[in-house]
């Protein structure tokens, strides 16, 4: 099996993880006045979605520097 394999395969078991806990804590949180819906786990669902598609590090051709917040329109 190859490292691509291994990744496809990893991040398709941590996004049914992921998804069973964001179930499990959008059930279990306690303040009921304010609950928990999916946009609060998009952050953690880009980054996953971001290891499957993982750059290359520069010493691979990758950029040396990638800029993780761009400039807002003016």
């Amino acid at each position: 099996m190859d490292m691509e394999e291994q990744r496809r395969r990893f991040t398709s078991e941590l996004w049914q993880r992921f998804e069973q806990l964001q179930a499990w804590a959008e059930e279990n949180w306690p303040d009921k006045e304010h609950p928990l819906s999916s946009a609060d786990f998009t952050a953690s669902r880009k980054e996953i979605l971001a290891l499957r598609r993982q750059e290359p590090e520069p010493e691979q051709g990758g950029a040396q520097y990638v800029d993780m917040n761009p400039a807002p329109w003016p």
